[in-house]
Protein backbone atom coordinates (compact mmCIF):
# COMPACT_ATOMS: atom_id res chain seq x y z
CA UNK A 1 0.00 0.00 0.00
CA UNK A 2 1.55 3.30 -0.99
CA UNK A 3 2.03 6.03 1.76
CA UNK A 4 -0.92 8.50 2.64
CA UNK A 5 -1.61 11.47 1.09
CA UNK A 6 -4.55 12.45 3.50
CA UNK A 7 -6.72 11.08 6.49
CA UNK A 8 -10.28 11.88 7.11
CA UNK A 9 -13.75 10.43 6.22
CA UNK A 10 -16.36 11.06 3.54
CA UNK A 11 -19.68 12.41 4.47
CA UNK A 12 -22.44 10.79 2.97
CA UNK A 13 -25.45 12.43 4.29
CA UNK A 14 -25.77 11.01 7.82
CA UNK A 15 -22.95 8.46 7.23
CA UNK A 16 -19.39 8.97 8.05
CA UNK A 17 -16.27 6.73 5.87
CA UNK A 18 -13.38 6.99 7.81
CA UNK A 19 -10.52 6.67 4.86
CA UNK A 20 -7.24 7.52 3.66
CA UNK A 21 -6.32 8.93 0.43
CA UNK A 22 -3.40 7.20 -1.42
CA UNK A 23 -2.10 7.72 -4.82
CA UNK A 24 -4.09 6.18 -7.85
CA UNK A 25 -0.62 6.78 -10.20
CA UNK A 26 2.97 6.03 -10.94
CA UNK A 27 5.16 8.16 -11.76
CA UNK A 28 7.64 6.23 -14.14
CA UNK A 29 9.66 9.57 -15.38
CA UNK A 30 13.52 9.55 -15.72
CA UNK A 31 14.33 12.39 -13.41
CA UNK A 32 17.59 14.27 -13.75
CA UNK A 33 19.75 15.95 -11.45
CA UNK A 34 21.44 19.42 -12.20
CA UNK A 35 25.19 18.82 -12.29
CA UNK A 36 28.34 20.48 -12.83
CA UNK A 37 29.41 19.05 -16.33
CA UNK A 38 33.01 19.82 -15.20
CA UNK A 39 33.14 16.57 -12.94
CA UNK A 40 30.05 15.73 -12.32
CA UNK A 41 28.92 17.06 -8.78
CA UNK A 42 25.66 17.88 -7.70
CA UNK A 43 24.07 21.60 -8.06
CA UNK A 44 21.71 21.98 -5.67
CA UNK A 45 19.04 24.78 -5.07
CA UNK A 46 19.88 26.99 -2.27
CA UNK A 47 17.56 28.77 -0.23
CA UNK A 48 18.39 32.60 0.44
CA UNK A 49 16.94 35.55 2.26
CA UNK A 50 16.12 38.18 -0.07
CA UNK A 51 16.80 41.19 2.67
CA UNK A 52 20.07 39.86 4.48
CA UNK A 53 21.55 37.44 1.84
CA UNK A 54 22.00 34.40 4.36
CA UNK A 55 20.91 31.06 3.11
CA UNK A 56 18.25 29.68 5.55
CA UNK A 57 17.09 26.20 6.56
CA UNK A 58 13.78 24.37 5.90
CA UNK A 59 12.52 24.88 9.93
CA UNK A 60 13.28 28.69 9.05
CA UNK A 61 10.85 28.94 6.14
CA UNK A 62 7.18 29.46 6.42
CA UNK A 63 3.90 31.34 4.23
CA UNK A 64 3.65 34.61 3.55
CA UNK A 65 0.95 36.10 1.79
CA UNK A 66 2.06 39.40 -0.18
CA UNK A 67 -0.88 41.74 1.21
CA UNK A 68 0.99 44.79 -0.75
CA UNK A 69 4.34 45.67 -1.75
CA UNK A 70 5.16 46.82 1.33
CA UNK A 71 3.17 44.29 3.06
CA UNK A 72 3.37 40.41 3.59
CA UNK A 73 1.41 38.57 6.23
CA UNK A 74 2.46 34.89 7.38
CA UNK A 75 0.20 32.39 7.75
CA UNK A 76 1.31 29.25 9.83
CA UNK A 77 0.35 25.66 8.79
CA UNK A 78 -1.54 25.24 11.96
CA UNK A 79 -3.66 28.51 11.20
CA UNK A 80 -4.77 26.85 7.94
CA UNK A 81 -5.48 23.32 9.83
CA UNK A 82 -7.96 25.23 11.67
CA UNK A 83 -10.03 26.79 9.13
CA UNK A 84 -13.40 26.68 10.00
CA UNK A 85 -14.10 24.65 6.84
CA UNK A 86 -17.04 21.67 7.63
CA UNK A 87 -14.70 19.97 4.78
CA UNK A 88 -11.08 20.65 6.67
CA UNK A 89 -11.07 16.38 7.38
CA UNK A 90 -13.89 15.10 5.07
CA UNK A 91 -14.74 14.43 2.19
CA UNK A 92 -18.26 15.99 1.40
CA UNK A 93 -20.43 14.23 -1.31
CA UNK A 94 -22.39 17.33 -2.16
CA UNK A 95 -24.18 15.63 -5.34
CA UNK A 96 -24.83 13.09 -7.58
CA UNK A 97 -24.75 13.60 -11.16
CA UNK A 98 -25.07 11.13 -14.73
CA UNK A 99 -21.01 10.13 -15.05
CA UNK A 100 -21.53 12.00 -18.93
CA UNK A 101 -22.37 15.21 -17.42
CA UNK A 102 -18.97 15.86 -16.31
CA UNK A 103 -16.63 17.66 -18.66
CA UNK A 104 -13.14 15.01 -18.92
CA UNK A 105 -11.18 18.41 -19.02
CA UNK A 106 -12.36 19.25 -15.36
CA UNK A 107 -10.37 16.06 -14.46
CA UNK A 108 -7.29 16.08 -12.98
CA UNK A 109 -5.43 13.32 -10.57
CA UNK A 110 -6.67 10.43 -9.17
CA UNK A 111 -6.41 8.47 -6.12
CA UNK A 112 -7.64 5.80 -4.35
CA UNK A 113 -10.12 5.47 -1.11
CA UNK A 114 -8.47 2.82 0.92
CA UNK A 115 -10.79 2.01 4.37
CA UNK A 116 -9.14 3.34 7.67
CA UNK A 117 -10.22 0.40 9.78
CA UNK A 118 -12.46 -2.16 10.25
CA UNK A 119 -15.21 0.35 11.14
CA UNK A 120 -15.04 1.75 7.64
CA UNK A 121 -15.93 -1.74 5.84
CA UNK A 122 -19.42 -1.62 6.08
CA UNK A 123 -20.04 1.99 5.34
CA UNK A 124 -17.34 2.02 2.51
CA UNK A 125 -19.10 -0.81 1.10
CA UNK A 126 -22.71 0.65 0.97
CA UNK A 127 -21.42 3.60 -0.65
CA UNK A 128 -19.48 1.55 -3.34
CA UNK A 129 -23.20 -0.29 -4.15
CA UNK A 130 -25.04 2.68 -4.06
CA UNK A 131 -22.82 4.29 -6.64
CA UNK A 132 -22.87 0.94 -8.34
CA UNK A 133 -26.39 0.45 -9.11
CA UNK A 134 -26.76 3.98 -9.48
CA UNK A 135 -24.59 4.36 -12.30
CA UNK A 136 -23.75 7.95 -11.21
CA UNK A 137 -20.57 9.77 -9.56
CA UNK A 138 -20.68 11.56 -6.08
CA UNK A 139 -19.60 15.15 -6.79
CA UNK A 140 -17.69 15.86 -3.29
CA UNK A 141 -15.56 18.83 -1.56
CA UNK A 142 -12.24 18.91 0.29
CA UNK A 143 -9.68 20.90 2.02
CA UNK A 144 -6.59 19.82 0.73
CA UNK A 145 -3.46 21.24 0.29
CA UNK A 146 -4.24 24.64 1.92
CA UNK A 147 -7.27 25.32 -0.32
CA UNK A 148 -10.98 23.55 -0.78
CA UNK A 149 -11.25 21.76 -4.18
CA UNK A 150 -13.77 20.17 -5.67
CA UNK A 151 -13.69 15.98 -6.18
CA UNK A 152 -15.62 13.29 -7.77
CA UNK A 153 -16.12 9.81 -6.75
CA UNK A 154 -16.43 7.00 -8.78
CA UNK A 155 -16.19 2.94 -8.81
CA UNK A 156 -13.20 1.26 -10.47
CA UNK A 157 -12.53 -2.75 -9.70
CA UNK A 158 -14.30 -2.48 -6.53
CA UNK A 159 -12.61 0.21 -5.09
CA UNK A 160 -13.69 3.65 -4.26
CA UNK A 161 -11.89 6.49 -7.16
CA UNK A 162 -11.25 10.09 -6.37
CA UNK A 163 -10.72 12.18 -9.06
CA UNK A 164 -9.61 15.82 -8.60
CA UNK A 165 -11.43 18.48 -10.66
CA UNK A 166 -11.08 21.98 -11.49
CA UNK A 167 -13.76 24.39 -10.27
CA UNK A 168 -16.02 25.95 -13.25
CA UNK A 169 -14.00 29.04 -13.32
CA UNK A 170 -10.62 27.61 -13.91
CA UNK A 171 -11.52 26.05 -17.04
CA UNK A 172 -10.55 28.67 -19.73
CA UNK A 173 -13.09 29.69 -22.51
CA UNK A 174 -12.18 27.42 -25.82
CA UNK A 175 -13.76 29.65 -28.21
CA UNK A 176 -11.15 31.83 -29.32
CA UNK A 177 -9.39 29.01 -29.45
CA UNK A 178 -11.11 27.63 -32.02
CA UNK A 179 -10.62 27.89 -35.74
CA UNK A 180 -12.12 29.61 -38.51
CA UNK A 181 -15.88 27.51 -40.19
CA UNK A 182 -14.45 25.81 -43.23
CA UNK A 183 -16.49 23.50 -45.88
CA UNK A 184 -15.90 19.76 -45.68
CA UNK A 185 -17.50 17.46 -48.03
CA UNK A 186 -19.77 14.35 -46.81
CA UNK A 187 -17.28 12.14 -48.45
CA UNK A 188 -14.50 13.34 -46.69
CA UNK A 189 -16.52 12.96 -43.29
CA UNK A 190 -17.38 9.19 -44.16
CA UNK A 191 -13.95 8.26 -44.56
CA UNK A 192 -12.88 9.71 -41.21
CA UNK A 193 -15.53 8.17 -39.74
CA UNK A 194 -14.37 4.72 -41.55
CA UNK A 195 -10.96 5.34 -40.27
CA UNK A 196 -11.73 5.67 -36.76
CA UNK A 197 -14.31 2.55 -36.86
CA UNK A 198 -11.20 0.72 -38.23
CA UNK A 199 -9.22 1.89 -35.72
CA UNK A 200 -11.51 0.75 -32.84
CA UNK A 201 -10.14 -0.57 -29.80
CA UNK A 202 -11.21 -1.87 -26.67
CA UNK A 203 -8.06 -2.14 -24.49
CA UNK A 204 -5.52 0.01 -23.91
CA UNK A 205 -3.37 -1.75 -21.81
CA UNK A 206 -0.80 -2.54 -24.84
CA UNK A 207 0.37 1.19 -25.15
CA UNK A 208 3.76 1.71 -23.81
CA UNK A 209 5.90 4.84 -22.94
CA UNK A 210 8.55 4.61 -25.75
CA UNK A 211 9.83 8.22 -25.20
CA UNK A 212 11.25 6.74 -22.10
CA UNK A 213 12.41 3.53 -23.46
CA UNK A 214 14.33 5.52 -25.38
CA UNK A 215 16.09 7.62 -23.23
CA UNK A 216 16.66 4.55 -20.75
CA UNK A 217 18.73 2.97 -23.91
CA UNK A 218 20.98 6.09 -23.64
CA UNK A 219 21.59 6.15 -20.90
CA UNK A 220 22.68 2.45 -20.40
CA UNK A 221 24.58 2.94 -23.77
CA UNK A 222 26.31 6.05 -21.83
CA UNK A 223 27.02 4.40 -18.55
CA UNK A 224 28.44 1.07 -20.46
CA UNK A 225 30.61 2.80 -22.71
CA UNK A 226 28.98 1.46 -25.78
CA UNK A 227 27.40 3.71 -29.21
CA UNK A 228 24.46 5.75 -28.62
CA UNK A 229 21.33 4.06 -30.31
CA UNK A 230 20.81 5.62 -33.47
CA UNK A 231 17.54 6.48 -35.34
CA UNK A 232 15.68 3.89 -37.69
CA UNK A 233 17.35 4.75 -41.43
CA UNK A 234 13.74 4.03 -42.85
CA UNK A 235 12.27 6.75 -40.61
CA UNK A 236 11.37 10.26 -42.81
CA UNK A 237 10.47 13.69 -41.17
CA UNK A 238 7.54 14.73 -43.17
CA UNK A 239 6.32 17.39 -40.67
CA UNK A 240 5.09 20.16 -42.54
CA UNK A 241 4.17 18.10 -45.33
CA UNK A 242 1.24 19.06 -47.56
CA UNK A 243 -0.63 16.47 -48.45
CA UNK A 244 -4.46 15.52 -50.26
CA UNK A 245 -6.89 15.22 -47.37
CA UNK A 246 -8.82 12.60 -49.33
CA UNK A 247 -6.05 11.04 -50.11
CA UNK A 248 -4.72 10.61 -46.69
CA UNK A 249 -7.89 9.69 -45.67
CA UNK A 250 -7.97 6.53 -47.61
CA UNK A 251 -4.23 5.51 -47.65
CA UNK A 252 -4.96 5.53 -43.78
CA UNK A 253 -8.47 3.52 -44.30
CA UNK A 254 -6.60 0.91 -46.55
CA UNK A 255 -3.56 0.70 -43.94
CA UNK A 256 -5.66 0.17 -40.65
CA UNK A 257 -7.23 -2.69 -42.36
CA UNK A 258 -3.85 -3.96 -43.65
CA UNK A 259 -3.11 -4.24 -39.78
CA UNK A 260 -6.23 -5.98 -38.74
CA UNK A 261 -5.40 -8.40 -41.93
CA UNK A 262 -8.40 -7.51 -43.74
CA UNK A 263 -9.05 -7.59 -47.76
CA UNK A 264 -10.52 -4.32 -49.34
CA UNK A 265 -13.59 -5.90 -49.15
CA UNK A 266 -13.48 -6.07 -45.13
CA UNK A 267 -13.50 -9.63 -45.57
CA UNK A 268 -10.96 -12.11 -43.38
CA UNK A 269 -7.39 -12.37 -44.89
CA UNK A 270 -5.18 -14.99 -45.22
CA UNK A 271 -2.48 -12.38 -43.82
CA UNK A 272 -2.05 -12.00 -40.26
CA UNK A 273 1.33 -10.31 -40.47
CA UNK A 274 0.10 -6.85 -38.52
CA UNK A 275 3.30 -4.88 -40.17
CA UNK A 276 3.88 -4.66 -43.75
CA UNK A 277 7.08 -7.09 -45.07
CA UNK A 278 10.03 -5.52 -45.58
CA UNK A 279 11.05 -4.63 -49.26
CA UNK A 280 14.15 -6.42 -50.45
CA UNK A 281 16.90 -6.02 -53.44
CA UNK A 282 15.31 -9.66 -55.79
CA UNK A 283 12.15 -10.04 -56.97
CA UNK A 284 11.13 -13.70 -57.50
CA UNK A 285 7.67 -12.93 -59.16
CA UNK A 286 9.30 -10.86 -62.17
CA UNK A 287 11.52 -13.44 -62.91
CA UNK A 288 9.32 -16.05 -63.36
CA UNK A 289 7.40 -14.30 -65.57
CA UNK A 290 10.15 -12.97 -67.67
CA UNK A 291 11.44 -16.83 -67.87
CA UNK A 292 7.76 -17.92 -68.98
CA UNK A 293 7.80 -15.41 -71.54
CA UNK A 294 11.15 -16.40 -72.90
CA UNK A 295 9.68 -20.01 -73.32
CA UNK A 296 6.86 -18.70 -75.10
CA UNK A 297 8.69 -16.79 -77.90
CA UNK A 298 10.74 -20.03 -78.37
CA UNK A 299 7.89 -22.40 -78.96
CA UNK A 300 6.01 -19.54 -81.17
CA UNK A 301 8.28 -18.30 -84.59
CA UNK A 302 8.36 -14.65 -85.19
CA UNK A 303 6.91 -13.35 -88.87
CA UNK A 304 10.87 -12.63 -89.91
CA UNK A 305 11.73 -16.53 -89.22
CA UNK A 306 8.51 -17.72 -91.12
CA UNK A 307 9.18 -15.81 -93.94
CA UNK A 308 13.02 -17.10 -94.35
CA UNK A 309 11.74 -20.64 -93.80
CA UNK A 310 9.50 -20.06 -96.61
CA UNK A 311 11.77 -18.43 -99.43
CA UNK A 312 14.64 -21.51 -98.60
CA UNK A 313 11.88 -23.94 -99.02
CA UNK A 314 10.97 -22.59 -102.29
CA UNK A 315 14.19 -22.39 -104.03
CA UNK A 316 14.76 -25.79 -102.77
CA UNK A 317 11.71 -26.84 -104.78
CA UNK A 318 12.91 -24.80 -108.16
CA UNK A 319 16.56 -26.54 -107.93
CA UNK A 320 14.79 -30.21 -107.59
CA UNK A 321 12.70 -29.04 -110.91
CA UNK A 322 15.10 -28.01 -113.09
CA UNK A 323 17.40 -31.60 -111.96
CA UNK A 324 14.67 -33.57 -113.00
CA UNK A 325 14.21 -31.96 -116.83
Amino acid sequence: MPRPLWAGAISFGLVTIPVKIVSATEDHDVHFHRVHLTDMGRVRTRKVCEIDGQVVSQDEIGKGYEVSRDETVAVTDEELEQMPLPTAKAIEIVAFVDADSIDPVRISDSYYLAVDGQVAVKPYTLLRKALERSSKVAVAKLAWHGRERLGLLRIREGAIVLHSMKWPDEVRDPQELAPKVVEVGEEEIEQALQLADRMTIEDLSGFRDEYRQALEDIIAAKADGKPLPSPDEGEENKAGEVVDLMAALNASVKAAKESRGEDHDGQDATVHEMRPAKKTGTRTAPAKKAASSKTTAAKKPSASTSSRAKKSTGKKAAARKRTAS
